[in-house]
Formats: C-alpha cells, structure tokens, sequence
C-alpha cells in the first residue's frame, strides 16, 4: 500500500499544478475553467419537474458542475486547494488498488451532471482517465440542453436565446409579430422576454378599462410599443444612455427605467415625468469612462 500512497500524492500534486494551469489560462482567457454551480444552473433553466432514475453508468465527461463544492475544483474537476488533498490521496490509493467506492450521487440538467456527493471521487476518476462511473441519478426536467464545454456565460446566452425563440412563437400564435419591431426587442439576461408579455397584458388591461367592447391583443400590443416602448427607447438613444451600461441592450434600458419610473411615481407623486426617470437612473446606476477604468485596472492588478 505504501507505493499506492506514493504514487497517490505524486497524482494530487500533478492535478493541482494542472488546475493552477488551468486557472492561469483563464486569466489570459484561452480557457474558461469555472466548475458550474448547480443552483446558479437551476435558476437560470428553471426545471419543472423531478424525477429519480435510481442507479445509472454515467460518463465522467457529462459531469460539469457540483452542488456545494464548484470552487474547490476547476472546470475539469481538477483539486484547486491544498485542503482537499489527504481525502483526494485517500481516494486515489483506493482507486489505485482496485478497491470499489460507493457510488456517487448526481442531478441530471440539461443531459450533463451535477455531483451531490463525491466530487473526490470524480475529480480522480478524471484525473485517471476514467470514461465512466456509478451513480444514483435524480433528473430535473428542462428544454435547454447543457454542452460539457459551456461556461456560464454561454449557457446564460443560450437561455436568452431559448427564452426570445418562444416569445416570437407566442407573438406569432397572436398574430400580433406584424405590430412589433423584434429587432428593437432585445435583451442579454433571463426572463425579460416573459415580462414583455406581461407588460403588453397589463397595457390591454388598462385599455380595457371603462370599454364595453374588449381591444384585441394586437391592438394592445401596437399601442404598447408606440405609446409606451417606443418612446422609453427614444429618450435611451437620444440621450445616450446606453454608453453607461456596457453590454446591455436597449431593451434591457427600457425594463430598469420602467421599473424606476414606477417607484419614483409612487415617491414623488404621478407628475415624475419618463424622461427624469431615465437621467435619474442613468446618473445613480450607470457607470461612467473613469468607473470603467478603475474597475478593468483592479481586475488585472
């Protein structure tokens, strides 16, 4: 066994100075080595149901995040501190001898893995070279299917994109694709395309208000984008807005005004005009060029 211990600790000090590898690559950006952390993954695909599939073979290479441990290893599942290693050489001896581990235990998202328990044991099945390993799965259901290689940032892309796929179905079954302009509806973050839906069936309902005949969808929905849409990105492009949020659309711009128009009404009373609410959010929340700056230069520091 003592040949075993030797040669388990020789394998952690490898994995390790493979992770800070890793790690430093990432800093240079020619790779991305975040493990994925199964909360931030449930939130962005929001699953509806659960189900356990009991005892399965799965492949290492589908395992991509951790329930509680995705900032102990990188995205290969590589040990990253030097506290795992007595529990890592532990379990590398066993493998080592051929001894059977319990198996571990996953959530199944998107068709990958997500460990429970036994990120130890993945990250020497990975570092061994091993294609498979036992596991009691339970699957949560979702649509958006999860690429091994994803960080993310590219699966939250991937939601936006699911997400705007659906709102231009929901528009067409409508019939009311012909009265938007979709190239203006954009968003780079989750959940904004459901709330246009929701902004559109509020318009209807205040239209609706004090009529005995009910104004359709479409109608709703030109008067939205007009009277409403159009207008809040007007004063965004007019006034420049956008320059102080980087990476984000004007659609974004248009959901955080609205939402600080709103709350400025119900502070200030109901003459607070659109447009003060806009410089208003724009001078608190937006960043300017020196902001900019400083926050890259702390980056690399």
């Amino acid at each position: 066994m003592s040949d075993f211990s030797f040669q388990a600790k020789e394998d952690f000090s490898k994995a390790k100075q493979r992770a800070m590898f890793e790690s430093i690559m990432k800093l240079l950006k020619v790779e991305r080595s975040e493990l994925l952390a199964f909360y931030d993954v449930k939130e962005l695909l929001k699953p509806k149901r659960e189900s356990y599939l009991g005892m399965r073979t799965i492949p290492v290479d589908k395992i991509v995040g951790s329930e509680g441990r995705y900032y102990d290893f990188t995205h290969s599942f590589l040990p990253k501190k030097e506290l795992l290693r007595n529990r890592w050489v532990n379990i590398d001896k066993a493998h080592l001898a051929s001894i059977n581990l319990p198996p571990i235990r996953v959530f199944k998202l998107g068709g990958c893995y997500f460990v429970r328990d036994g990120n130890h044991r993945v990250s020497v099945a990975r570092t061994q070279g091993v294609e498979f390993i036992d596991a009691e799965v339970v699957e949560l259901d979702t649509e958006i299917s999860i690429d091994p290689s994803m960080t993310r940032e590219e699966l939250w892309m991937k939601v936006v994109a699911y997400e705007r796929e659906q709102f231009i179905k929901y528009i067409q079954q409508h019939d009311i694709g012909n009265v938007l302009n979709l190239n203006m509806i954009r968003f780079s973050a989750p959940g904004r395309y459901q709330e246009v839906i929701s902004h559109i069936l509020v318009h209807k309902y205040y239209l609706n208000e004090g009529k005995e005949e009910e104004i359709s969808m479409k109608e709703a929905a030109r008067s939205w984008f007009n009277f409403v849409f159009s207008p809040i990105i007007g004063i965004i492009k007019r006034e420049r807005i956008l320059r102080r949020f980087p990476r984000r659309t004007p659609g974004d711009l248009y959901m955080w005004v609205v939402k600080h128009w709103d709350e400025l009404k119900g502070k200030f009373g109901q003459d607070f005009s659109l447009e003060e609410a806009a410089m208003d959010y724009s001078s608190r929340f937006g960043k300017n060029l020196w902001a900019r700056f400083w926050r890259y230069f702390k980056r690399i520091d």
